[in-house]
């Protein structure tokens, strides 16, 4: 067992397996997420890596050794868990490490319909507790359902997109060998699609890349395959296939803010008036678009448990943020990468335009993309840039430190998974906005050297 204290993130758990998470960890915490919500059954479901299996099981004797009743629905999507919990009515717990490497693994918990449990909802009380009860053992009383949910997770969100007018598409996906291989066939069965696929194959190892899309070298056999074959778009799933990725016909990747700002328009269009949601690092065009259609933007931090609950409190129709989480709230607020991905699919093929074109409306301005920094002292390095740009701009730490000038912003933020500090740039001109990303990457490096 490692530290319950490193492993225990601001919204969900990620740790090495077995050196910081195994399975009397995992036994531990399903005690405790019993004991701490009170719940009286629970649904599980786990990803495709080799560790996953195990550690639920571990995570469903510590459940039934509180009396607690079991729905275990094995292999998943970390979004056909959100389905399981929101559909059943029962908290929730999914294991994956959703992008990290294959030695990772981790747990992400949630209450009956899908809300987020998140560090001050719950997180850390059930950190406290499990790290009491590590070692400790008790007998089973509650019994394990066996239940197969993919068709119903697959209907479910079919029923939520009019993809019934649509043309015919051709369209790449890779699935990074991660949980896409197991849901996307069966959300596509029956749409007018001709499916290429790369990497189905589930494996946790992740043999051709890591499955995660924001990194541009993960990216690169897709958008190959794309332009080979003529498709109209490329669909890119992360591990747990929560978040997706979008290639357009000429491979370009299209930023998670444009998708954010295409879904919005729809949501708007079904739902007129309605709040949207974008985290702190989208575009600026996301805020304009949004009222330009009658909406009200609300502005939030970066991570799904903080987007959610603010989407529960404004009752927002969507959300979106950079790292191509999509929410939505008839999706009990929860996160569907997939459900995004049908949005596009629908967005493209109710007229004939190529995605470049139908995407161009919604790319406002120049943007970085994430880059990371391996940083020691990440508090001396937001220091110095604080220091560096004093005068030049708006200051503003809802999440890290956002500097904001006329026509560009930055923010420089601590990652809430990994020891790295993040930056994201954008301005109305490509040069503005590359001279402002070095300059900080400069002050930063020079900590890091």
């Amino acid at each position: 067992m490692g530290d319950l204290a490193k492993i225990f993130k601001a919204y969900d758990v990620r740790g090495v397996v077995p050196d910081e998470l195994d399975e009397p960890t995992a036994e531990a915490v399903g005690a405790a997420f019993v004991e701490v919500t009170g719940a009286r059954s629970v649904v599980v479901a786990h990803d495709m890596r080799e560790s996953s299996p195990l550690l639920a099981e571990a995570f469903i004797r510590g459940a039934r050794s509180r009396r607690a009743d079991v729905v275990h629905a094995g292999l998943g999507s970390t979004d056909l868990l959100y389905y399981a919990s929101g559909s059943l009515g029962l908290p929730g717990v999914m294991f994956t490490a959703s992008h990290n490497p294959a030695r990772y693994n981790g747990m992400k918990m949630c209450r009956s319909g899908a809300v987020p449990i998140g560090g001050d909802t719950g997180l850390t009380e059930i950190r406290d507790r499990a790290a009491e009860l590590v070692g400790t053992t008790a007998a089973p009383g509650g019994s394990v359902i066996e239940k197969d949910l993919l068709q119903g997770y697959a209907d479910h969100l079919r029923g939520l997109v009019d993809l019934s007018a649509i043309r015919p598409l051709k369209v790449v996906v890779d699935a990074g060998n991660g949980m896409g291989g197991h849901t996307v066939p069966a959300v596509f069965e029956g749409l007018p699609i001709e499916l290429t696929s790369l990497y189905f194959e589930l494996d946790g190892a992740f043999p051709n890349h890591d499955a995660n899309p924001l990194e541009p070298q993960n990216l690169v056999d897709l958008q190959r395959a794309v332009v080979d074959s003529g498709a109209d778009l490329g669909l890119a799933f992360d591990g747990d296939a929560d978040r997706c990725w979008v290639i357009d016909e000429r491979g370009e990747s299209v930023s998670p803010s444009a998708i954010t700002a295409l879904v919005a328009v729809r949501e708007l269009a079904k739902y007129p008036g309605s709040t949207i949601i974008h985290n702190l690092i989208t575009s600026l065009g996301v805020p304009e678009i949004v009222r330009e259609h009658g909406g009200v933007p609300v502005r939030t931090r970066v991570g799904h448990s903080f987007i959610k609950a603010e989407m529960a409190r404004s009752g927002a129709v969507f959300g979106g943020e950079h790292s191509a989480h999509y929410y939505f709230r008839d999706f009990w607020f929860a996160d569907s990468g997939m459900l995004a991905a049908l949005h596009v699919l629908a967005a493209l093929g109710e007229q004939e335009r190529p995605l470049s074109q139908v995407v161009a409306a919604y790319s406002r301005y120049h943007a970085s993309g994430e880059v990371n920094s391996a940083v020691s002292d990440q508090a001396e390095a937001l220091r110095r840039v604080r220091e560096a740009f004093a005068g030049r701009g708006e200051f503003d730490e809802l999440d890290g430190l956002t500097v904001s000038g006329p026509d560009w912003w930055f923010n420089l933020r601590a990652s809430n998974t990994e020891p790295l500090l993040r930056l994201n740039a954008e301005a109305a001109d490509e040069s503005k906005m590359t001279a402002i990303r070095d300059e900080v990457l400069a002050i930063v490096g020079k900590v890091s050297d």
